[in-house]
């Protein structure tokens, strides 16, 4: 390759001769610079490596380029050399078609090790270990438990493993488990194999660095690309609801078979839609699965009435994997123009081609999702990103709340447009699942192993963010389990499965770490189209709205759980689970009260939002909030504590303590039923005497929310909430002090 085309040209000639080859055929001018960058990382240091850069930055071939060349000369025929690591089973099969040409070239095997993959590509690599596996976590723990021997085979002589989106890993049950799981296979290597992390989406790339490699992240090589944003075009459009919060739209979310007489704000909204997003390929996230399929159907009925082909499509994780695919594969391929209608499930970097424009119905609560979803949009070269919020807000009266009046939606808007711009990323909270994960941990290992001693136990599962269960912890635990016949001990203090531990490791359902719900399969014309929580009361006649159209139940199969459907003109949206609200950051709500104090009128509000804006701000003046801390409505009590959701949630569990009934909202505390001097004696009284975190876990309800909680004793639970919170816990004694002055 003549070495002018290239400006680094010394990183392009450390490569395999074969890649090398490959980017020639491929007309590349030049290694993008985080490519360029990852070379040297992986190929001149032996150290893990974090590669942080914006979507379609390159940062697949800036992993893989290097570390097939380190592993095609260092592992050849000894076993598999790499292993991928995805949070879904479509990005597997994305970068399976990224780098298939690439391998064959070198003759290296490229396998898909998923539920929904080939089994002969599975079966050879097990004859002749060698190349790349593509894995999710759940794979890898079916690994363990279902090939046991065959696992050091295929993994023990590891070169690299590389962490996909490393930012979904780094809290929830499925980071901790798949932590968990690489302390696994570390042990079972002839030598550690080296981690590389790849992300879009990062804020403190320490704490990224600390859970590639916890017991020395300060090793960690990071790279990221210091390559230029694309323009940003952006508008917020606002509308007023007499119900605008996510749990009283159920009603307004009911479809009838004709428009309602009156508009209600979602149907302004995919007015709105329908004008500006035909003819393009676009992504909507739309937040919980009753919304997609209710904005979905509205979208079609428009395209329907104006005799138009429709382009608006639903995507959440109910539907079919073949109707997820089948869109994302529309969107990928460009041919037809294309609106995705989505929950969370296209946040991820599934390769869907370039999108003209996002939009997101409500404000944003997490900058990461918001920083993930914009990635999507201005891909191409010289292409903005395209950005549109749709807000509701609601409808005031004479009675209505100081709450409603201060315009949440719009001014939380404003706030995360001034933190997109400064580029903050909240970092990752600690994660409540510990005590599930390090149970189930326990049995897998047991499981795989025949058996194991508690200290060769508490060695392997309880490092890095499982560290928190001590060793006390650990043999309580093993004790509870051992009374719930989880586990049982030989005379040789071996452990080993017990009764009820034999029949949840052999559940197929096991292998995850996530809850999975019975549910109704949903199947039309012998087709399935995706399934429903079994909550939803059905029967012969029984109307439901699913996959961005409308069905009649046919038959009912109880015993199979499947409901055989026939299209109908009318149809009910069913019953999904209710979608968690996400926390904000103390930053976030900072921002938010800097918006409130600030002068300025924001260009992207439309009209209507640019008057919410300013009746939002009228209120805040008109009752001085800039140093109002309490304020009495007709029951109720508000505390303005200006502080995020973590720390609000504690405040109120001490609340809760001496006796209040507290709910949280965006910027604060609401006390239930409690007159203002009442509250204010609480809050001084919490100052004087500040509560400690073992205190407070008494009166913290709902602890048992993972998959395995219900085995674990509610006292270690209790002790790894005030462990986990006792940071939040030492803030409320300041926090108190600052409301009373």
């Amino acid at each position: 390759m003549p070495h002018s085309n290239f400006d680094h040209v010394s990183s392009f000639e450390l490569l395999h001769p074969d890649i090398q080859r490959w980017i020639w055929e491929q007309k590349w001018d030049s290694l993008r610079p985080v490519q360029d960058k990852a070379i040297r990382a992986v190929l001149e240091t032996k150290e893990d490596v974090l590669i942080s850069a914006a979507t379609a930055a390159g940062k697949t071939e800036a992993a893989f380029f290097p570390a097939l060349t380190r592993s095609f000369s260092a592992a050849s025929g000894l076993g598999v050399s790499i292993l991928y690591v995805s949070p879904l089973k479509a990005l597997i099969n994305d970068q399976f078609l990224r780098l298939q040409d690439v391998c064959n070239r070198m003759q290296l095997s490229l396998v898909r090790w998923h539920g929904d993959a080939p089994q002969g590509d599975k079966h050879r690599l097990l004859k002749r270990p060698n190349g790349i596996i593509l894995i999710t976590p759940e794979s890898i723990e079916a690994l363990f438990l279902r090939r046991t021997t065959d696992v050091s085979k295929l993994l023990g002589f590891l070169q690299f493993i590389v962490v996909d989106e490393l930012h979904s890993f780094l809290q929830g049950a499925r980071g901790l488990h798949l932590f968990a799981l690489l302390q696994r296979i570390d042990a079972i290597s002839q030598h550690r194999p080296r981690r590389i992390g790849l992300s879009a989406t990062l804020g403190d790339l320490s704490t990224a660095a600390a859970w590639l490699r916890h017991e020395r992240p300060e090793s960690v090589e990071i790279v990221t690309d210091s390559g230029g944003s694309p323009e940003l075009r952006l508008q917020t459009r606002a509308y007023l609801d007499t119900q605008p919060e996510e749990d009283s739209i159920e009603e307004e979310e009911t479809i009838q078979s004709s428009e309602p007489r009156s508009k209600r704000a979602l149907d302004l909204i995919a007015d709105h839609m329908f004008k500006v997003l035909r003819g393009e390929n676009n992504l909507v996230f739309a937040g919980s699965r009753r919304r997609v399929e209710a904005l979905s159907d509205r979208l079609r009925r428009r395209s329907e009435k104006a005799r138009v082909p429709n382009e608006f499509y639903p995507h959440h994780g109910s539907l079919s994997k073949e109707l997820r695919e089948e869109l994302e594969h529309r969107l990928k391929e460009g041919k037809l123009p294309t609106t995705a209608v989505a929950t969370t499930t296209l946040e991820l970097g599934i390769d869907i081609g370039s999108v003209m424009s996002v939009a997101q119905v409500g404000a944003p609560r997490s900058m990461s999702a918001l920083r993930q979803r914009l990635g999507r949009s201005g891909r191409r070269a010289g292409n903005p990103a395209i950005l549109r919020i749709y807000v509701r807000e609601p409808l005031l009266t004479a009675d209505s709340d100081l709450l409603d009046c201060l315009r949440f939606q719009v001014i939380r808007t404003v706030a995360a447009v001034r933190l997109l711009i400064e580029k903050f990323v909240e970092p990752p909270s600690i994660d409540p699942a510990v005590a599930t994960v390090v149970l189930h941990q326990v049995l897998s290992v047991i499981c795989q192993r025949g058996g194991a001693k508690a200290d060769e136990l508490y060695a392997l599962i309880c490092k890095g963010p499982m560290g928190v269960v001590n060793k006390s912890d650990f043999v309580f635990l093993l004790r509870s389990m051992a009374s719930n016949t989880l586990l049982e001990q030989a005379t040789d203090r071996t452990i080993m499965l017990g009764e009820l531990g034999e029949l949840i490791t052999s559940k197929h359902d096991f292998y995850a770490v996530f809850q999975t719900e019975q549910e109704w399969r949903l199947v039309c014309s012998g087709q399935t189209l995706g399934t429903i929580p079994i909550v939803n009361s059905v029967g012969v006649g029984s109307l439901l709205a699913f996959a961005g159209r409308r069905w009649r139940i046919n038959a009912v199969d109880d015993r199979s759980k499947v409901l055989d459907v026939v299209p109908h003109r009318s149809a009910r949206i069913p019953k999904f689970d209710k979608l968690a609200s996400e926390a904000l950051h103390d930053r976030f709500v900072a921002e938010m009260r800097a918006v409130y104090e600030d002068s300025d009128l924001p260009a992207f509000l439309d009209h209507s939002a640019k008057e919410l804006f300013q009746g939002g701000r009228s209120a805040y003046r008109k009752n001085r909030l800039d140093i109002t801390r309490f304020f009495k409505t007709q029951r109720d009590t508000h505390i303005f504590t200006w502080r995020g959701t973590s720390l609000n949630s504690a405040f109120a569990i001490a609340l809760a303590g001496a006796g209040l009934k507290c709910t949280i909202h965006d910027i604060g505390i609401t006390v239930s039923d409690t007159d203002l001097a009442t509250t204010k004696a609480i809050v001084r009284q919490i100052a004087s005497t500040p509560p400690d975190a073992d205190s407070m876990s008494a009166f913290v309800k709902n602890l048992r929310n993972a998959k395995y909680d219900e085995y674990v004793p509610e006292e270690l639970l209790r002790t790894l909430w005030a462990k986990s919170n006792k940071e939040h816990v030492m803030r409320i004694g300041d926090l108190a002090r600052e409301l009373v002055g």
